[in-house]
C-alpha cells in the first residue's frame, strides 16, 4: 500500500482506531465509500464522481498524542455533494463527545463512555446543545498548538487594532468545538491542512449556527477535491 507523503508519522493507536471505525462503518453502511488518512490511497479518478462518502480521521493531533496532553480526536463526517452534512469528534481522553447535523443541530455530550444510548433522541436527550457559551466584549480566537503562521498572527493583529482579543491554543479539531461552543468567535487557519482533518469540525461549527469559509473567496469550504490538500479558510462563530 502506497503511502501519501503528507501523512504525519503514524502510531500504533492510529491504526488500531482506523481499524475499528472502518469496521463498524461498513458493517452499518456497507453501500458508503470510506476516505480515510490512515486508509488506501484512493485516485480522485475513482472518486470524484461519489455522491456520498465517509471522510475520516481515526486519530487527529497526532503531536498531542505523542505529547500526552489529551488533546487528540477521533473524527467522522458524512459528505454528500462535495459538504458536510453530519459530523461527530470525540475526544477519548477528555471523554467528550461532539455530534452535528445541520437541520438538527450541534451537541456536546460529557462523560460519554458512561452514557446509556440506545438511540439519536436518546443521545440528544443527554446532550447539551451548542452554542453554550453568549457574547461578550473579547474578541476570542482560538488557534493552533503546534501550527502557529505569521498570517494568523497577522489576523489577530488587525483584530487587536479595533478590539480586545483574547487568543486560546487547543489541539486537534477542538478548535471547531469551541467555536461550536461559542468559547471562540474565531478560528483562521492560514496553514496547511488536509480534508480530513476539518470535514467533521466543519459540520459541527455549521450546524451550531456558524462557517467555514475559504480564504480565497470567502466561499463555503467542500470536499473530495482532486487534491486533498486544504487551503486557508476561517471558521466563525456567527
Amino acid at each position: 500500500m502506497k503511502r501519501k507523503r503528507t501523512t504525519p508519522p503514524l502510531t500504533e493507536a492510529d491504526r488500531r482506531s482506523q481499524q475499528m471505525i472502518v469496521k463498524g462503518l461498513r458493517e452499518a453502511y456497507s453501500k458508503v465509500p470510506i476516505l480515510s488518512e490512515e486508509g488506501e490511497e484512493i485516485p480522485y479518478v475513482k472518486r470524484k464522481n461519489w455522491s456520498m462518502f465517509f471522510l475520516v480521521d481515526p486519530l487527529d493531533g497526532t503531536k498531542e498524542f505523542i505529547r500526552r496532553n489529551g488533546e487528540f480526536t477521533v473524527n467522522i463526517a458524512l459528505i454528500e455533494a462535495g459538504y458536510p452534512v453530519m459530523g461527530v469528534i470525540y475526544a477519548p481522553v477528555l471523554d467528550t463527545f461532539y455530534f452535528g447535523k445541520p437541520g438538527l443541530g450541534s451537541f456536546k455530550l460529557e462523560e460519554a463512555s458512561r452514557a446509556a444510548v440506545a438511540d439519536d433522541q436518546a443521545l440528544i436527550r443527554q446532550s447539551t446543545r451548542l452554542p453554550v457559551v453568549g457574547s461578550d466584549d473579547i474578541i476570542h480566537v482560538v488557534t493552533s498548538r503546534s501550527h502557529m503562521s505569521k498570517e494568523t498572527e497577522a489576523f489577530i493583529g488587525e483584530l487587536r487594532r479595533d478590539y480586545e482579543v483574547d487568543v486560546i491554543s487547543a489541539g486537534s479539531s477542538l478548535k471547531f468545538c469551541l467555536v461550536a461552543e461559542g468559547v471562540a468567535g474565531y478560528y483562521p487557519r492560514y496553514a496547511p491542512t488536509m480534508e480530513w482533518d476539518t470535514a467533521a469540525g466543519q459540520a459541527i461549527v455549521e450546524a451550531a449556527g456558524g462557517t467555514m469559509l475559504r480564504y480565497e473567496d470567502h466561499e463555503r469550504f467542500y470536499y473530495n477535491r482532486e487534491n486533498l490538500k486544504n487551503g486557508w479558510f476561517l471558521v466563525k462563530r456567527l
